[in-house]
């Protein structure tokens, strides 16, 4: 059930059962993040892999030191300049951090979400929440509460309605090795931003079935559709399909307007932002059309350009 109600979330989340909740981001599926039980919930309606780790969302500052410890102070930089907002802090968690959470890591990512229907929802609360992307495990993450209610239907309580997200892909999440800053997780925050204010980052792009953070895997945000990433929509790869139902996914104009194809254009004034806002909307309606398959032309590598493509190659990968 979709809802406005935080005072029905509330008394939900607190008899340890699943909401689902906006974010600046995309919508998060949240539970009690101390209460192992509620957050097997979690686990179980995703059929999410116990390996990997969630992501504890607060609603204060000093929250920060309430469930991690030995922060390096680039942390401390980067959180004073992005929070609220779309940036995660893998740190090294306190022992109260449930080993399910963390998949027995001793680092726990941590955020603090820039919604106000959330930020109110976790001042209400005295516990912070648990809230992966409120899907299947690798579909297309949720960018409405419509999304999330395609998913799940009765199966969860209630959706708080937050409208469209603004920013509209996940997180960026950096860790830290021997205090320096690592980058797990391209994301709504540009590396270019993030490295302004703690300097050069190294990129982990692990592939490992146990990751070290959300969103590393190698297959994820994928639509059901087959999904092909090319360099660029030319006749010989649409020749590669004839008298197939194709969709087509676009960055900022279509080389081609023949009525044969779906076609989606994410920003018609080429706006990275806007692009990124747009993303997941565009592939979920792609994805409900039945098509045979969806080609999509990579963005500019640069900027938040590299974390669309990101999703993309995770989307598209066999």
């Amino acid at each position: 059930m979709i809802s406005t109600q935080i005072e029905d979330a509330c008394q939900i989340l607190g008899k340890n059962d699943l909401v689902g909740i906006p974010t600046e981001t995309v919508y998060g599926l949240a539970a009690n993040a101390m209460n192992e039980l509620a957050v097997s919930k979690i686990f179980d309606l995703k059929k999410r892999p116990s390996y990997n780790p969630l992501i504890v969302h607060i609603g204060h500052m000093d929250d920060l030191e309430k469930y991690t410890q030995n922060i390096p102070e680039k942390a401390y930089q980067l959180a004073k300049n992005f929070w609220p907002g779309p940036l995660t802090l893998v740190l090294e968690r306190k022992p109260l951090i449930p080993d399910i959470i963390t998949a027995g890591k001793n680092t726990v990512g941590i955020r603090m979400p820039n919604h106000p229907v959330t930020l109110s929802l976790l001042k209400q609360l005295d516990f912070p929440l648990a809230a992966p992307s409120a899907n299947p495990f690798k579909s297309i993450s949720p960018t409405t509460a419509q999304h999330v209610e395609d998913y799940f239907g009765n199966k969860l309580p209630l959706i708080l309605e937050g409208g469209p997200c603004e920013k509209g892909i996940e997180s960026t999440i950096i860790g830290f090795e021997n205090g320096a800053p690592v980058l797990y997780r391209l994301g709504s925050i540009s590396e270019e931003a993030i490295e302004e204010i703690c300097g050069p980052l190294n990129y982990i792009k692990t592939i490992s079935k146990k990751p070290l953070a959300p969103g590393m895997l190698a297959k994820h945000y994928a639509p059901k559709t087959p999904t092909i990433l090319t360099e660029e929509i030319s006749p010989s790869i649409l020749d590669n399909y004839k008298e197939k139902k194709i969709g087509l996914l676009f960055f900022k104009k279509a080389n081609c307007y023949d009525s044969a194809y779906s076609i989606e254009i994410l920003s018609k004034k080429a706006h990275l932002e806007e692009a990124a806002k747009n993303l997941y909307t565009a592939m979920h309606r792609l994805d409900k059309l039945k098509l045979d398959v969806i080609i999509i032309e990579k963005l500019p590598n640069t900027g938040l350009g590299k974390s669309i493509n990101d999703r993309l190659e995770r989307a598209s990968k066999k």
